[in-house]
């Protein structure tokens, strides 16, 4: 039941992802105004915005102009909706249990959907997101992990998080002049930070990288690209900041035992 539950709020949650991946570069307001369709402006009724069922039952089209409808809705809404389901696993949730834990980690997925989707579509990081969580994960786990670590260990730890994964992607900004990186990755290395700390961040960095190199290779060898193509590198950081979220600890014990070898 809590897995169905869960798959539900997230599929709803999923769907005002939608409006703001979608209003969020047009400059608009992802409180004011309804929903409406992008191509006629029809305003959409109720059970035209039905997580997940609505497009289908549509048949992907837009019910006034008979417009496709793209494919990003249903699949953030159910993405998010999964992502939701895996938390509650991850955290053995119930129907009577709130974990604050598992709060902090859906407000992540959140974030690192936005930010995925909008820098795969227009290459864009949106300051809006990424400073209000920063500051949001910094509170968040001081409060959360000062009960069982001492507290300036943790907000040493967690600044050096942030110094580390913003000053990474600053120093190739500024010998770049801003080539090679945008400016926006580097408010995101600060994000990942103190979503992470130390010294999860290094892992999360080691990912991204891997990732960005083994998706360089496909397209290179497929043409897709040339060496000189702008790459969404907001897409691995995600991916990478998701993965570390909840292995991280994992990755850097084992890496630790390898070393010690």
């Amino acid at each position: 039941m809590i897995y169905i539950l869960s798959f539900i709020i997230g599929a709803a949650i999923g769907s005002f992802l939608n409006v703001v991946i979608y209003r969020l570069p047009e400059g608009k307001s992802v409180v004011k105004n309804r929903s409406s369709c992008t191509k006629c402006r029809a305003k959409l009724k109720p059970f035209d915005l039905i997580p997940v069922l609505s497009f289908f039952l549509l048949k992907g089209k837009c019910r006034s102009c008979k417009t496709k409808i793209s494919w990003q809705y249903p699949v953030v809404e159910i993405v998010t909706g999964l992502l939701f389901v895996f938390i509650a696993y991850y955290y053995h949730l119930s129907t009577t249990v709130i974990d604050a834990f598992a709060i902090r980690d859906a407000v992540f997925v959140c974030a690192l959907l936005i930010i995925f989707v909008t820098d795969l579509k227009k290459f864009l990081i949106f300051d809006v997101i990424t400073i209000p969580i920063t500051v949001f994960a910094l509170a968040v786990n001081l409060y959360l992990y000062s009960s069982v670590t001492d507290f300036w260990q943790l907000l040493a730890y967690l600044i050096v998080a942030m110094v580390v994964g913003a000053g990474f992607f600053y120093l190739q900004y500024f010998f770049s002049k801003g080539k090679w990186i945008g400016f926006g990755d580097v408010k995101m290395g600060l994000m990942m930070g103190a979503m992470l700390s130390w010294p999860k961040i290094l892992a999360a960095l080691f990912i991204a990288y891997i990732l960005g190199a083994i998706y360089g290779l496909i397209v290179l060898a497929l043409k897709k690209k040339k060496m000189q193509s702008q790459v969404p590198f907001g897409v691995f950081l995600s991916l990478a900041t998701l993965i570390t979220l909840f292995y991280g600890g994992r990755i850097v014990s084992w890496y630790l035992s390898y070393i010690n070898l």
